[in-house]
Formats: structure tokens, C-alpha cells, sequence
């Protein structure tokens, strides 16, 4: 397990590295975590929670793709890749096998505060255009599993 643990800490690092330093990332590291996350949240519920859990995210996910999509159609009359990376939605989507829904959808809402702050922060020094928002949402979630295994969060699994 702890294998599974440093695999996931490593492949959000080479998300947050490849994002911030290029703005492009490799697409196999999000099969990676989502199945390394899934494996994770998998062996510490009940398979059927599991599977509604993870539908759950997933609408929740798509619903809030299929929003960002149409603000970008019809309200900036702009193209949504333009707007929004297909890594932020690959990314978005490997991670709803990650908690359950409640703690999906708080560390998710979270994860796109601290990415607003980090950007607005870094800004003042960076002068690019683009938000490498899945790179400074896998710090975030690096953090959150970190504080999770260390025992400083409490179980996001069964929230």
C-alpha cells in the first residue's frame, strides 16, 4: 500500500511539474491516478459505496464540464480550449474514483479555491495568461492526501 501512496505523491509532482513548466502533460499519468486513487479509496469501503460514490463524482464532474462549456459558448463566445485544458478534465475526471462524495465534492471545491489564491499569488511574479490549474490542483490534493496519511486530516473516505 505504501507503494501505491509514493506512486500517487510522485505522478501529481510530475502533473504539477510538467503543468506549471510547460503547460502540457503526459496523459498516461491520469489513468494513473485514477487508478491508484481508486485502488486507495477501493480497500477502505464497501464496493458498493464505492461504485455509487464514484457515479456520484462523476455526474457531479460532468455536470460542472458540461456548465464551463456552455459559459464559454455562450456567455464569452470563445472556444472552451480556450478556457479550459483537456488535461484540467482529464484530471478532473481521474479523480472522482478518489474519496467519497461529500469529501470529493468539499476537497474538489477546495482544491479550485487554493488554486484561484496560489494563481492570484504567483501572478504578480508570472506574467502568463494561462492558469495551470491541473498542476496546482494535484499540489493541492498531494497536500490533502499527505495530511490524510499523516493522520492531521480526518478519514476523507467515509465523510
Amino acid at each position: 500500500m505504501i507503494l501505491l501512496k509514493i506512486i500517487l505523491l510522485i505522478t501529481f509532482f510530475f502533473i504539477l511539474f510538467q503543468d506549471i513548466k510547460e503547460r502540457k502533460v503526459y496523459w498516461f499519468l491520469f489513468p494513473i491516478v485514477a487508478i491508484v486513487s481508486g485502488v486507495l479509496f477501493y480497500n477502505d469501503t464497501l464496493p458498493e459505496l464505492f461504485v455509487v460514490n464514484v457515479i456520484i463524482n462523476l455526474f457531479v464532474v460532468i455536470l460542472l464540464l458540461v456548465v464551463v462549456y456552455g459559459y464559454a459558448k455562450f456567455k464569452l463566445k470563445t472556444s472552451p480550449k480556450s478556457v479550459f485544458g483537456l488535461g484540467d478534465a482529464l484530471l478532473f475526471l481521474a479523480l472522482t474514483l478518489s474519496f467519497s462524495s461529500v469529501s470529493f465534492i468539499v476537497v474538489f471545491v477546495f482544491s479550485l479555491i487554493f488554486s484561484l489564491a496560489l494563481h492570484l499569488f504567483i501572478k504578480t511574479k508570472n506574467k502568463s495568461l494561462t492558469v495551470p490549474l491541473a498542476g496546482y490542483m494535484s499540489l493541492f490534493f498531494m497536500l490533502v492526501y499527505i495530511s490524510h496519511w499523516t493522520g492531521i486530516s480526518t478519514n476523507l473516505y467515509h465523510i
